[in-house]
């Protein structure tokens, strides 16, 4: 038991629903907060009361600092746990909190302030001792001054946003001629993610690891640190694989990182969890990153190792309590991996995904821990974060921990929505993963060109038995809703399923007790093993085969041999549509966002892979690109509007022909 009784939680999804956990053990009642778009969300069942914020866009609720502090004021909680994102790293915020005379479970503002300020943290860092990595501050620079800083520092620099974190703002260079457009981007992506553009200049760092410290303070003084975490497996400066402890980090450099972790909280007097984030390098050497003065996405595998709940500190901590364990009484046991499973596709640049979540089956067991947002029926709406999920491991040593992640990412299934469940399965199946041997290019030297695994002519085999099998039930409802395609005669049922731009055309025969299916030119033997709500086991050839399946309208959903296949059903005298992305002469927005750039006009001349319009959603901007040499033929958004996925937003018409005769 804490002092604190009630407990607003000022988040939403996986991370309001671990804190809320960590509070019932404790005996704290908790207040959950939403927008109209969570109304039924999890978290918001789970607390012992809800309040309403306001409407789904995040600025409108989660953001709105005065709907926070009016629903802590009206269910009378007296502190405010804020979790990670929106509010967590906003000094404002804090500072609200605190003159409302609520217990904010944090930082003090003053330190969230200077540590939010990149400029000004690394003057803080490098006044400790704390090695820095080399740049200029480049906040009152104009675009010519940065353009020679630049120069001095040396290319490849990186830029990055003066405030904030998380990858936002942050653009490499690589040589003179990027710079424009890299400043452009990173001053409007941080404008719209911190409400401001300002920006600093670092040297890039060739290849390095991401290496962090998580480390906690008191009010009493005292400052430890829960050793490392390895985070260098990144796309656009997100992470998504953590583990600790890193197989680059020996004890003498888990000592020497340590220690400048608590040298770096200890400057700016830090009370609560946070974490110091360094740029290891090939060498060995380490350069301070930032610090994020939050719970991170990754503690659990903190957690997991050290066997320390973090949430249950921070709120002892900021009740005004000693910490719990002295540095000597901290110790790791084994290995822990974390992933973070996201709505996205991965064979579309990740795109952000929307949708229904349909099924959701994760396995459980010793080792195993999943911190999710999401259950059966949740919506995944384009207002928040795509992730849905972290799905954490812990195991004896790192190849047991391995090994156990390879099954868990197996065996879930997430049918509704594309997840970026199979391209995790891949990262974590490299050699190179295996080994230990990463950095923040890994991504780009081992995946660059992801494509999900086509199904094959068996599993294709398996699905259409399924489909057309009477009495049959799938997940998603019973075999009546499956149409047209239902048969019991014995003839044979014809079938066509699309998967992504692939058309499979299957054919189920019954001969007697013989049950065949030709797939294009193959035949293939099945043998009916077992069945129930959602799940056959087939033999086909001889060989086992598991199937989940969900159906929904149109859409079928398979999970088989760990990766998930979705199906479209296409009348069997139907072709597939190969419509080219521009739509016929108009290209189209990839999902649901906001229009944050328009860069050409009525009558503009562009070139092939000309950037023409820019869409943000879900926090990431993708640019839209000319598909060849051509001529706009209209615009139809302006900044600021709201597009669903496939609005038109320009109309372009193809000059390549043209060009080649003259």
């Amino acid at each position: 038991m804490v002092a604190i009784e009630h407990l607003l939680v000022a988040n939403r999804g996986e991370i309001a629903r671990r804190i809320i956990r960590t509070c019932k053990d404790l005996g704290v009642r908790t207040v959950a907060v939403y927008s109209d778009a969570d109304a039924g969300a999890p978290h918001v069942r789970e607390a012992d009361r809800a309040v309403r914020l306001g409407p789904p866009p995040a600025a409108e609720s989660y953001l709105d600092i005065e709907a926070v502090l009016g629903a802590a004021g009206s269910s009378g909680a007296e502190a405010i746990h804020p979790g990670y994102g929106f509010l967590s790293e906003n000094a404002d915020f804090a500072q609200a909190v605190l003159d409302a005379g609520l217990t904010w479970i944090g930082p003090p503002p003053s330190a969230i302030r200077l540590m939010g300020d990149k400029a000004a943290a690394k003057g803080a860092m490098a006044a400790a001792g704390v090695p820095i990595v080399p740049g200029v501050d480049a906040t009152a620079m104009d675009d010519d001054a940065i353009a020679n800083a630049c120069a001095e520092v040396g290319y490849p620099v990186l830029i990055k946003a003066a405030a904030g974190g998380g990858g936002k703002g942050m653009r490499p260079v690589h040589e003179p001629a990027e710079l424009s457009e890299a400043l452009a981007a990173a001053r409007r992506e941080a404008a719209g993610a911190f409400g401001d553009d300002r920006l600093i200049i670092e040297k890039l760092v060739k290849r390095p690891r991401h290496v962090e410290v998580q480390v906690f303070g008191d009010t009493h003084g005292n400052v430890v640190h829960l050793f490392e975490r390895e985070c260098s497996i990144q796309r656009r400066h997100q992470k998504i694989v953590e583990e600790t402890p890193s197989p680059a980090v020996d004890d003498q450099l888990r000592g020497a990182m340590g220690h400048s972790a608590v040298n770096a909280a200890r400057a700016v007097d830090y009370v609560g969890a946070g974490t110091v984030e360094f740029i290891l390098g090939q060498d060995g050497s380490f350069h301070f990153l930032e610090m994020n003065t939050r719970l991170q996405v990754e503690h659990p595998v903190t957690e997991l190792v050290t066997g320390i709940d973090l949430v249950e500190w921070q709120l002892r901590v900021a009740a005004g309590e000693t910490l719990p364990l002295s540095q000597d009484a901290i110790v790791q046991r084994g290995h822990a991996i974390e992933v973070r499973l996201y709505a996205e596709d991965p064979a579309a640049g990740f795109l952000p995904q929307v949708g229904v979540i349909r099924r959701l089956d994760v396995p459980s067991g010793d080792g195993i821990r999943v911190d999710s947002g999401i259950e059966p029926g949740s919506e995944v709406s384009r207002f928040y974060d795509p992730m849905l999920a972290k799905l954490v491991v812990h195991g004896p040593e790192r190849a047991a921990a391995v090994r156990k992640m390879r099954v868990l990412l197996a065996g879930t299934i997430v049918h509704g929505v594309l997840t970026n469940l199979d391209h995790l399965s891949d990262v974590v199946a490299q050699p190179a993963f295996l080994a230990g041997d990463v950095d923040t290019g890994f991504l780009d030297d081992y995946l660059p060109d992801w494509e999900p695994h086509p199904a094959t002519t068996v599993e294709i085999a398996a699905v259409a038995t399924a489909l057309t099998t009477p009495g049959m039930t799938v997940s998603g409802g019973p075999w009546e809703t499956l149409g047209p395609w239902r048969v019991s005669a014995a003839g044979g049922t014809p079938l066509r399923l699309e998967e992504r731009h692939h058309v499979h055309d299957a054919a189920v025969r019954r001969q007697g007790d013989r049950l065949t299916v030709v797939v294009g030119d193959e035949t293939h033997a099945i043998e009916p093993l077992q069945h129930e709500s959602g799940v056959v086991h087939y033999a086909v050839d001889g060989h086992p085969v598991e199937l989940s399946l969900t159906v929904a309208d149109d859409e079928v959903w398979a999970h088989v041999h760990g990766r998930t296949h979705r199906f479209h059903r296409l009348p069997p005298t139907r072709h597939a549509d190969a419509t080219a992305s521009s739509g016929g002469g108009q290209l189209t927005s990839p999902m649901p966002g906001a229009v944050v750039d328009v860069r050409v006009g009525a009558g503009d001349h562009v070139a092939a892979g000309q950037v023409l319009a820019v869409v943000e959603a879900m926090k990431m901007e993708h640019p839209i690109t000319a598909p060849g040499p051509g001529v706009i033929t209209e615009v139809r958004v302006s900044v600021g509007e709201a597009v669903d996925a496939g609005a038109a937003l320009l109309g372009w018409e193809s000059t390549e022909t043209e060009e080649v005769l003259q």
